[in-house]
């Protein structure tokens, strides 16, 4: 079993089977899975050339199969799987590999739809069209499964999740990242490791996007933080056009001596991407083979993520903000109760501006359905922030169900020491991942000594192991006890923080205010006591950060205790210079639109127009509410500090106003507002519209009348509707390399029939070189690039 050798010697895999399908044929637009069907001979001996290169592990030809593209029975999904594992086994017993043991690989790429609340799909959908290819591939003899080219830690998850409860299968992930190490969707190097380390997979890391040299920063970092075998399937660089040919720019025996460096470095498995070739395969094997690969190191590093950010614990406190919560909150219950969302989803970006950096998310009441109102709030919060949440809930039930459809790695809160517990939530965190809160108190309750505190810390560690749960995926709550009621509970709760910290080498939480109930001037107690809590190794508090007190002693201590650089956070805290003031003091005062569209607040946003379009003018709303905010948002993405989902979210809550704007725009500046038409259109052949559809809602929000042509569109279609339209600019998406040959058509015509129209281009295959090489006007390397370039173009017409 591959299990049994992973990290312990180098295996390789295969290079690219796009282009090698395009030289043997394949027409723009034909989908290659089909060719397990009509072209049995030639998958089989691509494959067969792979292996004999010196590959360990073969992909089948179903990267793009799944029932979103294929559900004709005249070409059924089942069939295309089958033809595809029999293709790559029966290459694996034809080829002369001296008695080598070959396995093979289910290729899963994405469906090429974004997953709800940025796309149409919905998460368990998605986990249902993965279930069925992987269901099929392991019915047919797969050895293996390999999800890759993932740029969506949502998408991944329904994927991975797919696999692990569906086969028995080894599961191995690569993604897709950038330059600056983010995924599409935002999420870092971190995140992704954290987040399929809890699901559980055998071997992750990097493919396609980049070319081998690119990839090595990048898998620096994911080297420093995953304990898994690490996987690296570079591109052969950057594509070329020539002579009506995709080319890539780094040739065999460049790619085998960067790949060795890769090795190097520290990745176990590793192959190639589009463009590499079974020459660029055998050159690095050749080069390789003889190398003893790294050996893989546990990283004792404790990671929350959320689908744009990673949070570790461990080097000075963080911040776990209490205020969605109803304890104590009588606002709050009414708004569980009243389904208040604006109000919940308020409280959280609040925290967020304070300067939380993990969000608590409690939900309970009597009368309420805490599972559906747990899974609704986590939905709705990970529209608008990137903080990572903390599941804080009794009722497993409610646990499991936010746990699977969070979009990363969640803190959860929590497990006790009773036994009752333990075997409760364990297993949860076993299957989903997850950061779990240790509370230490057991069938006896709270011990009343640190060490016995320690003990109970002692215990759920231990049996934490016992599902395979690392200590760093442990957090201990030793306990605030209230010092009115038990004079020595601060000392010993100090005793015991430091006890479990420095003792047993886990990382600790406390609800800080515990422990001062009872007491007048509460604030005075709890910042104290939270200044010495962290002086004795608290690594996050739950707390109030919109509590000035708590706050200063936070940032007062990290400057105390050098972790706070310069002092810099500090001083631009207490100084009057924080650029990051929040929008809002304390839930007191009224949010503004251009906040409310900045911040994805639909509601809000639609509820404010109102109130404001009997004051103002709707065109001086739009001009000094929606066009500031939406740039704000753009500038932000460009920067890396806005996230795609935000960006998405953001511009939601613009439709929002502007649909109630529309109403009262006289209209004449209605007309005037949806002047500048442009058709979108991902290329024939390629069914992936993500890029397309994110700059779609970014240009409507600018006021550009989009038609929108979906996916798969043929090259006449778009030209016949430019013509039709009189349209002066088309977008045309591409996903995937075998399709890029449409582009070029669909270019080729519009030119020769529609010869004044522009033309932009994006997505992942291209860059600026092969975007001149096909004649484009223009790439968008991202879709406030498409945004400028349009209001730019037409501002000159």
């Amino acid at each position: 079993m591959i299990l049994d050798r992973l990290g312990k010697e180098l295996l390789f895999f295969d290079g690219g089977m796009g282009t090698l399908l395009q030289a043997e044929g394949l027409k723009p637009g034909e989908l290659p899975e089909t060719w397990n069907i009509t072209h049995a001979d030639i998958i089989t001996d691509i494959h067969k050339k792979y292996i004999e290169s010196g590959s360990d592990i073969i992909l089948t030809n179903t990267f793009g199969a799944n029932a979103l593209k294929f559900h004709d029975e005249s070409c059924s999904l089942k069939e295309i799987v089958y033809t595809a594992v029999e293709h790559a086994k029966r290459a694996a017993g034809e080829a002369q590999t001296a008695g080598k043991t070959i396995y093979t690989a289910l290729d899963i790429g994405p469906t090429g739809k974004l997953l709800k609340p940025m796309g149409d799909l919905d998460f368990e959908d998605a986990y249902k069209t993965f279930s069925e290819v992987m269901i099929y591939g392991a019915q047919a003899g797969a050895d293996l499964i390999h999800i890759e080219t993932m740029s969506d830690t949502y998408e991944l998850k329904a994927a991975v999740l797919a696999a692990k409860e569906n086969t028995s299968l080894p599961v191995f992930v690569t993604t897709i990242f950038d330059e600056r190490g983010k995924l599409l969707t935002g999420a870092d190097v971190p995140a992704v490791v954290a987040l399929l380390e809890g699901l559980r997979v055998d071997a992750l890391g990097i493919n396609c996007g980049l070319g081998p040299r690119q990839m090595l920063p990048i898998l620096n970092q994911i080297l420093q933080y995953t304990s898994l075998p690490v996987i690296v399937k570079p591109n052969a660089g950057l594509p070329k056009q020539i002579q009506g040919e995709t080319c890539y720019d780094v040739l065999p025996q460049e790619f085998a001596a960067t790949m060795q460096e890769v090795v190097n470095q520290g990745a176990v498995i590793i192959g190639g991407c589009c463009g590499t070739t079974p020459e660029h395969i055998k050159a690095m094997t050749e080069l390789c083979r003889g190398m003893t690969p790294e050996p893989v190191m546990e990283k004792d590093i404790t990671i929350v993520s959320s689908y744009g950010q990673s949070v570790c614990l461990g080097q000075g406190s963080k911040i776990i903000g209490e205020r969605i919560n109803p304890t104590g909150k009588k606002r709050f219950k009414q708004a569980l109760k009243e389904h208040d969302m604006d109000y919940i989803l308020k409280e959280g970006i609040i925290q967020q501006d304070q300067g939380a950096h993990i969000l608590d998310v409690n939900v309970g009441l009597p009368d309420i359905d805490e599972a559906a109102m747990m899974v609704e709030v986590v939905e709705e919060l990970q529209s608008v922030t990137s903080l990572p949440l903390q599941i804080d809930t009794v009722d497993t039930k409610a646990m499991e169900a936010a746990l699977r459809i969070y979009n990363g790695k969640a803190m959860v809160n929590s497990v006790s020491g009773k036994q009752e517990s333990m075997d409760a939530v364990f297993p949860l965190i076993q299957k989903y991942g997850g950061v779990v809160i240790g509370l230490t108190l057991d069938e006896e309750g709270i011990p009343k000594t640190a060490d016995g505190r320690a003990e109970v810390a002692r215990r759920i560690i231990t049996e934490a192991g016992k599902y395979g749960i690392h200590k760093k995926d442990i957090v201990i709550d030793v306990l605030a006890m209230t010092i009115s009621s038990e004079p020595e509970g601060a000392k010993v709760t100090l005793e015991a923080l430091k006890k479990v910290r420095e003792g047993l080498g886990v990382n600790t939480v406390l609800g800080v205010s515990n422990i001062s109930f009872g007491l007048p001037s509460r604030p005075v107690i709890n910042s104290n006591f939270y200044t010495m809590a962290m002086l004795n190794g608290l690594s996050a508090g739950i707390i109030n950060p919109s509590s000035g007190d708590m706050m200063k002693s936070y940032y007062a201590y990290h400057a105390l205790m050098n972790l706070d650089s310069n002092c810099e956070k500090y001083i631009s805290q207490y100084a009057g210079e924080n650029p990051a003031a929040p929008f809002v003091s304390s839930g007191a005062a009224e949010m503004s639109l251009k906040a409310a569209i900045e911040k994805g607040l639909r509601e809000e946003a639609h509820h404010i127009t109102e109130s404001l379009v009997k004051e103002q003018a709707p065109l001086d709303i739009i001009n000094e509410h929606l066009i500031p905010a939406l740039d704000y948002v753009g500038k932000g993405f460009e920067k890396g500090t806005v996230f795609l989902p935000q960006l998405l979210m953001s511009a939601e809550a613009a439709k929002a106003a502007f649909a109630i704007l529309k109403e009262s725009l006289p209209a004449e500046s209605g007309e005037r507002e949806k002047k500048n038409k442009i058709i979108l259109a991902t290329v024939k052949g390629d069914i992936h519209d993500i890029g397309k559809n994110i700059v779609k809602v970014l240009l409507e929000n600018y006021s550009f009348d989009v038609i929108d042509l979906g996916k798969d569109v043929a090259p006449e279609l778009i030209v016949e509707k430019a013509k039709e339209e009189e349209v002066y600019l088309v977008g045309l998406s591409a996903l995937m390399t075998t399709t890029v040959v449409s582009m070029e058509e669909t270019i080729t015509q519009l030119r020769k029939n529609v010869p004044d129209c522009k033309v932009m281009v994006g997505g992942a295959v291209l860059n600026q070189e092969y975007a001149d090489m096909i004649g484009a006007d223009f790439y968008g390397k991202d879709a406030m690039q498409s945004v400028y370039y349009a209001q730019d173009l037409f501002r000159k017409r």
